[in-house]
């Protein structure tokens, strides 16, 4: 490319060169060429003056009043066109002879010489010529002498062109090769890549998209991580609790295993809605404007945390105000960001699991409580995505928070010494719509399981 960019400049720079020093010659060897026409017809008329009294008392000079050379030479005619002295030619030709016939000045090429042919006048009679010439080659030569120059400055107008061409080639083609190679990197999945400004606009724009490009995969790619270790961490308490039943199906008695499979198909179904869930997420398909019912959700989850707390002997309640509104956030979304919150009451919590549901101003607050504490020592990192092999609340509270905040909602710990966290998220305008009101008072009616 640098080369094109060199080569191209020079060729520009030549095509102007000529086009400008062409004419420019021509206008040169047509100055000199009427230079010498002037200095013939000067000599020609310093010759007259100085012939005419000769002439005029009828005899022939004594002395010839210009030393000729082979650039100049000067020749006397008489009236009838004979050569009296100098030298031209014998008789004289057309230029005499219109000097003769018109009594004025006549200029022209004559046989390869620049001629100028002036009268001798006595009154109005014509009684003799001069005529002074000189080679046609010789303001050809004088204007040579002036091309060889323009040749030598357009010689180094070109080397000049071609300096600055190869230093603008080498400025331009650079940046661009590093924009080819931070592509290729880029392209091979390397997206630390950055661009420096190189004070090109142009150049400087392309660097600048590729660096925002290369940000954004960086983060999305980050994202896809972190939501895949995510993913897969709330895939676990599916699938452990479906192997299980599985396993235990195995060793019970045959008038049981008909109850075992229906646990496990429900299992299944659980671990499906999950996945479903996650692909939602994933992809970001959530209906514009969708409102759930909080309640609603709630009373479809209520039976599987519940036999999951009766394992370990501990209880799920749940207090849902009855004046509730509907929340503007995905179910995908609200459905994992509970599971994380009661698997991890479940998994490091303490006593009985309290879920209470409130209105709060233009939101709705989800409290999740249970018995247990929180060091404090450990609040501070609490929402940190965490390895999977790590000790703590796992990585289930990084996700929650993102999906809390991604419905325009907020996660927060409200207290450690009895774990409570809570969810916010923004409530429906109010338009008279209560369709949850008998949800919640059926799951107010639902009696906490005791072991």
């Amino acid at each position: 490319m640098a080369r094109r960019i060199v080569w191209l400049t020079v060729l520009a720079a030549t095509i102007a060169i000529t086009l400008f020093g062409l004419p420019l010659a021509a206008a040169a060897e047509r100055f000199y060429r009427a230079d010498e026409f002037r200095e013939l017809e000067r000599h020609a008329y310093y010759a007259q003056a100085d012939l005419t009294p000769a002439l005029l008392r009828g005899t022939l000079p004594a002395v010839w009043p210009i030393e000729e050379d082979e650039d100049l030479t000067l020749a006397l005619y008489s009236p009838d066109g004979e050569l009296l002295r100098g030298t031209g030619p014998n008789p004289g030709n057309w230029f005499v002879s219109r000097a003769i016939a018109k009594s004025d000045v006549r200029t022209g090429v004559d046989e390869g010489d620049l001629v100028v042919t002036v009268p001798v006048m006595d009154g109005t009679d014509v009684i003799g010529v001069v005529r002074a010439a000189t080679p046609e080659t010789k303001p050809i030569l004088r204007a040579a002498e002036r091309w060889v120059l323009m040749l030598g400055l357009a010689g180094v107008a070109l080397l000049v062109t071609w300096l600055l061409a190869r230093r603008l080639a080498a400025r331009l083609a650079g940046p661009l090769q590093d924009l080819s190679r931070a592509a290729l990197r880029l392209g091979d999945g390397d997206f630390s890549i950055r661009n420096r400004p190189v004070g090109i606009a142009e150049i400087d724009s392309v660097g600048s998209s590729m660096n925002a490009t290369a940000e954004r995969l960086d983060a999305l790619l980050e994202r896809e991580r972190a939501f895949s270790a995510e993913a897969s961490h709330q895939l676990r308490t599916p699938l452990a609790g479906l192997r299980l039943t599985l396993e235990a199906a195995l060793h019970a008695p045959p008038d049981q295993r008909a109850e075992a499979i229906r646990t496990s198909l429900a299992a299944a179904d659980r671990l499906e809605t999950t996945i479903d869930d996650l692909m939602t997420l994933a992809h970001g398909r959530r209906p514009a404007g969708e409102v759930l019912d909080v309640v609603g959700l709630l009373g479809e989850a209520q039976p599987s945390w519940q036999r999951r707390l009766e394992a370990r002997g501990r209880t799920l309640d749940i207090a849902v105000d009855p004046d509730a509104p509907h929340v503007q956030a995905s179910a995908a979304a609200v459905r994992q960001l509970l599971a994380v919150l009661l698997d991890n009451a479940v998994e490091h919590g303490a006593g009985r699991v309290t879920i209470t549901v409130r209105e709060i101003g233009d939101a709705v607050a989800i409290d999740v409580a249970d018995q247990g504490s929180i060091p404090a020592g450990r609040t501070a990192q609490l929402f940190r995505r965490r390895l999977p092999d790590e000790d703590g609340h796992g990585i289930g509270l990084a996700l929650a928070r993102r999906l809390a905040e991604a419905e325009g909602g907020r996660l927060q710990l409200t207290s450690s010494d009895a774990t409570k966290f809570t969810v916010l998220l923004p409530a429906v305008p109010e338009q008279g719509d209560r369709a949850g009101d008998q949800d919640a008072s059926a799951i107010a009616e639902r009696p906490s399981v005791s072991p």
